[in-house]
């Protein structure tokens, strides 16, 4: 078997269980979501269709492709049948530049365990999961309902108002990695022994708000707001169609919850043990250097393989549940207070935290500090501090405090202002 033909199959065994297993999950999630929401609301939730209601999923599947498909007389039907799949496959896409295991070793063969290693991996990302929304804006438009319309405006300016701080949290990473792959980006962690989330913690408490936007989840769900909306931008979808929509609800927020856990997280990295550090560097899979600077030999091992994929996919999972948590926790924002939340507070923060990032490690590397544990000790002291500055200064009375604060305030100082009552 030649190299190429190797090459080729070795890939497409990879795509198939990476895009098969994505799916998969993501019909488990709309079953993990409801026995989490009732959990949540003291009830059972789906418990009926086979053993604790496992096969749930596959009768709701069943269901979407028999049910009857409608069609408005007034849409625009090429756009209408397309929007749905602009919404569900950048989703899918994006996952194939995810790292989600320490490589494979099969003979003298190495596998890795990565759909393509592109060296823009962060830029391919950021380029296509920004291409979701057209399908919530082009199957809102093509619905020709004004409820649907309006629902897909308000995705349109929710992505635009938060894609932009989403952007520079993730500059912030670059910055701390060098690189714009995500290997590098976990090996980077590997390391500085420091995951990504200490020595750039507000970074990721932007990135974590700015992702509940881009994926149009609950407190953030603006598009679909049954209140004033009548379901939104989908109101017009039914059968396969609508399912479509949550499918890629779902899948967008699979691969937010990787990519959480790969840039702040260390990805597939086991804390506290340095034996499934691995990295290709100049043809040559290592684990490190040594004083000298001379490469040192990773040992790779197929059950590294398995426990590291399921580390990342421990680490994947807990955000998934953190978007299913604060779903059912967090009430619906205004409209008013999403705009307010992104173009005043997180826009300004993260430039700001860009600027002392930047010029924090310029000052570690005049000082020449190596890259390792003292850098990373800095920076988690530095980023601590604009942290508490962030929560405790910056956001007090707008958001934190809840809807009600300003006009707390308000009226106490009103009330201050009113004269003493007289001793008559």
């Amino acid at each position: 078997m030649s190299d190429q033909t190797l090459f080729l199959l070795e890939k497409s065994i990879i795509v198939l269980a990476v895009f098969g297993g994505v799916m998969l999950v993501v019909a488990l999630t709309t079953l993990v979501e409801r026995r989490v929401a009732g959990f949540i609301q003291d009830r059972y939730g789906p418990n009926r269709v086979g053993p604790l209601g496992l096969f749930q999923p596959i009768a709701d599947g069943l269901k979407n492709f028999l049910k009857e498909e409608t069609m408005p007389a007034a849409a625009a039907q090429p756009y209408f049948w397309l929007g749905p799949v602009i919404s569900l496959a950048p989703a899918l896409v994006t996952f194939a530049v995810v790292p989600f295991a320490a490589p494979l070793p099969i003979g003298n063969h190495v596998v890795e365990m990565i759909v393509a290693d592109v060296p823009i991996g962060i830029l391919y990302i950021l380029a296509l999961s920004s291409l979701g929304v057209y399908g919530v804006v082009m199957g809102g438009w093509a619905s020709n309902n004004k409820y649907s319309f309006l629902g897909g405006l308000r995705a349109s300016a929710q992505m635009v108002s938060y894609e932009v701080a989403l952007g520079l949290a993730v500059v912030v990473v670059l910055m701390m990695a060098g690189n714009v792959t995500l290997t590098e980006m976990v090996w980077q962690q590997q390391q500085l022994n420091f995951w990504f989330i200490f020595p750039i913690s507000l970074a990721f408490i932007l990135f974590v708000i700015s992702a509940f936007a881009e994926t149009n989840r609950t407190p953030f769900d603006m598009p679909e707001a049954e209140s004033e909306l009548v379901a939104g931008f989908h109101t017009e979808y039914s059968g396969m169609k609508y399912a479509m929509y949550p499918m890629g609800e779902y899948a967008h927020m699979l691969t937010s919850s990787a990519l959480m856990a790969t840039l702040f997280f260390g990805g597939w990295d086991i804390p506290f043990w340095t034996g499934d550090d691995a990295f290709l560097h100049q043809g040559e899979w290592i684990r490190g250097f040594t004083e000298a600077g001379a490469p040192i030999a990773a040992e790779l091992a197929w059950w590294k393989t398995f426990l590291t994929f399921g580390v990342f996919a421990a680490k994947t999972y807990f955000f998934v549940i953190v978007y299913i948590w604060v779903r059912w926790t967090i009430p619906r924002f205004r409209y008013d207070q999403i705009m307010q939340l992104g173009w005043k507070v997180l826009l300004p923060t993260a430039l700001a935290y860009v600027m002392v990032v930047a010029a924090t490690i310029l000052a570690l590397d005049q000082l020449q500090v190596p890259y390792g544990f003292t850098f990373g000790l800095v920076m988690t002291v530095v980023s601590a501090i604009c942290t508490g500055f962030f929560l405790w200064v910056i956001d007090r009375g707008r958001n934190l405090e809840g809807a009600a604060a300003e006009a707390h305030d308000k009226f106490a100082a009103e009330r201050k202002a009113l004269p003493a009552p007289s001793g008559d």
